[in-house]
């Protein structure tokens, strides 16, 4: 899944993050969950699922399905005359063995409406098959479930304004199946390790449309105002990649090679459809000609809706994505290799590493997520160069760094308190970094070639970690238990502190490595680049204990010695370089953390001659992303700083060819404060980029409040992105009723990033807006946020923000609305 996967997706804002971590830091520590020393195996196979068989119809009122199931199964080794199905919440009218055509009842135990075992007719032996018919309705929004950070609800079927009495919200249903959450809606064995092929019939109203896994093989319209769609999945795939969509959408159609490609949205979007999508064919075709597994199954869709609850779904052949990913074209001029974009790839790459070969268990969820997360980078190095690809591994490496609590788990995870848990940055971000890590140390060849020999080996059924080794050691002939028990099998990461010293007299330059962390020492493979007499000697070295060392004789001293040269480790870092050398490895190492890490050792002393000479070359980098680095780490106030930028920085902001870039040169100028840069900003207002535009308007307002108010008013109609975090920044610090209802309405329409990155803005206006009536709208979008977002850590953050609004109430003798605010806190604390 993403980013849920997005787990990436959903991380706190910045904004947020401090307040949210002293917030933390006064709760006491949580105790020991004794379900963490439960070792987690992979569920004992009884019977085997063969066929899923579905005929369902919907009740939109009460948000019920009425189902029929007939699912066919044998024993897996061992005779038995019993069954257990994951069933949650639901009636079950009738249970009964299909034998000639005819249901014979069977008796069945329903357990806390989560499981129900039957009684089979007879003992059967693992090469006899029987098939099972079910008659139930599936209640989705009467059941008790909680989902997580990565998946914020599990009750596996979403009605979608059902009712029609949302304005401007489509009528949709969709369903979400990971982790086992496809039994909220049918009866099944809802674990990974299970394969069966599927048939499901659906009735709805005929002016909707549908989707689901495999190919659309009958449609048949009814005379009572509905149609009746029948989808089969000839391949076997795991329950919880069953999918069904249902409702208004256009479908845009394209095609790879001879199989159907298409994209499903919301009418409205429809004409951006190629846009969003249309390098999907791009992507399917990379993907199978560098795996040597073309996509395997038999079309590939991609639909969009409202309400997900995490980022988007590989459903096997119908990825359902969150409506994040829908833009127009004017948004998409910002996008770049955008979480939308990453989160298309990462999907995708599930057809392969989550679909075809499936995860034996969630312990061991790395072969479905670590892969996918993987692919982003793949796919960005491919398609925009590798620099690309390094900026958005070193990006997800922060992201697991950062992490609280990450380095203390294990990749293969045997013992977890939820599944839920496993979706998470070492899985994820970690994960990807590994696969990577191993991509560098084996080469493209021999990696991709592993890759091949377990997706074949293993093609339909389901993998682990082990399996996985197996095929990278058949492919390379090297024995690779060290990188796995490691990587896969350990915690934690290398902190590696890198020191030299030259010596004169023996002309030796000597490398002194330190790894700090507690724990296991990490046995590190490295190349080390050596720089002198304007020639590079490239070296392999080992580290392979906690304190190491390595020594070259060289004919003098080095510009440069450029240790993980191909910056592929895994590692928090201190690398002691002087500033001379780091900028020699600007303008000399090939990578983009060579130049990344030039940047930052130059943002951090800007007195330096050699350190003002890297950031304004560096505001000319061919890489945007560093660009973008560099003119965030100017030091304006500095004449020696400000004085060979500004042109620079002027002439980026009206003609660099990247959006972003444009915008932060904006935002630097704009920080100068300068009079003479208003017709710059002013001009970029008319720019079609909304970050342009935000940029500007924050430049503005800057020089001139009142002016940036009054220009603000003009861009209401048609603002995404960042220029309506800049008109939404701008009103919640100048503005008072006049501005409410453009920033409630958007407050509300805000995805959760947003909400978080507006939070503090959105707390400070209602506790100033003169009206009452619009303070207690504020704080009961506060108080939802709050409840909403308390799986995040957001609660304790919101709670000072409503004990600050109800103190400004009180002072304003708005006693009405400080008592709204004083029942908002303590909903807020009392939610679980």
């Amino acid at each position: 899944m993403t980013d849920r996967k997005l787990l990436k997706k959903l991380l706190l804002s910045c904004a947020l993050t401090s307040a949210m971590a002293t917030a933390y830091a006064q709760q006491a520590p949580a105790p020991e969950n004794p379900e963490l020393k439960i070792y987690r195996a992979v569920p004992t196979k009884v019977n085997d699922l063969i066929h899923t068989k579905l005929d369902v119809r919907f009740d939109y009122k009460k948000r019920y399905l009425y189902g029929k199931e007939w699912v066919t199964l044998k024993p897996h080794f061992y005779p038995t005359d019993s069954l257990r199905l994951d069933a949650k919440g639901m009636d079950l009218k009738s249970v009964a063995v299909v034998k000639n055509g005819k249901n014979i009842p069977l008796k069945f135990k329903y357990d806390d409406s989560l499981s129900v075992a039957i009684k089979l007719d007879k003992v059967y032996q693992n090469n006899e098959n029987y098939t099972i018919y079910i008659d139930y309705t599936a209640k989705p929004n009467e059941l008790k479930v909680k989902g997580s950070a990565a998946i914020n609800d599990a009750k596996g079927l979403y009605f979608i304004n059902p009712d029609g009495t949302e304005k401007d919200k489509p009528v949709q249903i969709w369903t979400q199946g990971e982790t086992e959450s496809s039994s909220c809606w049918f009866p099944t064995i809802d674990k990974p390790s299970q394969k069966t092929t599927e048939e499901i019939t659906m009735t709805v109203p005929a002016k909707y449309v549908t989707l689901s896994n495999g190919k659309l093989v009958s449609q048949k319209t009814n005379a009572d105002g509905t149609r009746t769609d029948t989808w089969k999945q000839e391949l076997p795939h795991s329950p919880y990649l069953f999918m069904m969509a249902v409702g208004d959408f256009k479908i845009y159609k394209d095609k790879w090679k001879d199989k159907e490609v298409s994209y499903y949205l919301e009418p409205k979007y429809a004409p951006y459809a190629k846009d969003i999508f249309g390098f999907t064919p791009e992507v399917i075709d990379f993907y199978s000609k560098t795996l040597g597994v073309d996509y395997p199954w038999v079309k590939y869709s991609q639909i969009v809706v409202r309400d997900y609850v995490s980022g988007a779904m590989e459903n096997t052949s119908a990825t359902l994505h969150g409506d994040y990913v829908q833009a127009t074209k004017r948004e998409l001029l910002d996008a770049y290799f955008s979480s939308g974009q990453s989160t298309i790839v990462h999907e995708l790459f599930h057809q392969w590493f989550g679909d075809y070969v499936t995860a034996e268990s969630w312990s061991n969820l790395t072969v479905n997520e670590s892969f996918a997360n993987f692919s982003e980078t793949i796919w960005a190095e491919h398609k925009y160069g590798k620099d690309a690809g390094d900026d958005h591994n070193y990006t997800d490496m922060q992201s697991y760094l950062r992490s609280p609590g990450a380095n203390t788990k294990n990749l293969v995870r045997f013992y977890y308190a939820d599944k839920e848990e496993v979706f998470d940055a070492v899985t994820y971000q970690k994960g990807g970094r590994i696969l990577n890590m191993l991509r560098n140390y084996l080469g493209n060849a021999a990696f991709y070639k592993g890759l091949n020999i377990y997706l074949k080996t293993n093609a339909f059924k389901n993998g682990e970690a082990q399996q996985l080794r197996l095929a990278f050691e058949e492919a390379s002939g090297q024995d690779l238990n060290w990188f796995f028990n490691q990587w896969y099998y350990g915690a934690g990461h290398p902190i590696l502190n890198i020191s030299y010293k030259w010596d004169e007299a023996t002309k030796t330059e000597t490398v002194y490595l330190k790894q700090t962390q507690d724990g296991q020492t990490f046995k590190l493979p490295m190349a080390i680049d050596v720089y002198q007499g304007g020639k590079k000697v490239r070296y392999k070295a080992w580290m392979n204990n906690k304190v190491d060392s390595v020594s070259y004789q060289l004919a003098g001293k080095p510009d440069l010695v450029n240790v993980d040269a191909d910056k592929i480790l895994l590692t928090k870092k201190t690398d002691n370089k002087t500033i001379d050398e780091f900028s020699f490895q600007y303008f000399n190492a090939p990578n983009y953390l060579d130049r990344y890490e030039a940047i930052e050792a130059a943002a951090s002393d800007q007195t330096r001659k050699e350190a003002q000479k890297i950031l304004i070359a560096a505001l000319k980098d061919k890489y945007y992303g560093l660009r973008i680095k560099a003119i965030k780490a100017l030091n304006l106030t500095k004449d020696d700083i400000r004085n060979p930028a500004q042109p620079i920085l002027a002439s980026l902001a009206q003609t660099d060819d990247n959006t972003l870039v444009r915008a932060a040169a904006l935002s630097a100028l704009g920080k100068l404060k300068a009079s003479g840069n208003m017709n710059l900003f002013t001009q970029s207002l008319s720019s079609q980029s909304y970050a342009v535009q935000g940029a500007a308007l924050n430049a503005i307002a800057l020089l001139d409040p009142a002016k940036a108010m009054s220009l603000a008013k003009g861009l209401e109609k048609d603002n995404r992105g960042a220029l309506t975090s800049a008109i939404m920044n701008l009103y919640t610090a100048n503005g008072n009723d006049a501005e409410w209802p453009y920033v409630y309405q958007h407050f509300i329409d805000a995805g959760i990033q947003e909400k978080f990155n507006n939070l503090r803005g959105f707390a400070d206006m209602t506790a100033k807006v003169n009206k009452p009536e619009y303070a207690q709208q504020g704080i009961g979008q506060l108080k939802e946020a709050g409840i909403r977002f308390k799986v995040y850590g957001a609660a304790p953050f919101v709670v000072t923000q409503l004990e600050a609004i109800k103190a400004a109430r009180t002072a304003m003798k708005d006693d009405a609305s400080a008592k709204v605010a004083d029942e908002a806190i303590k909903a807020v604390n009392d939610a679980k």
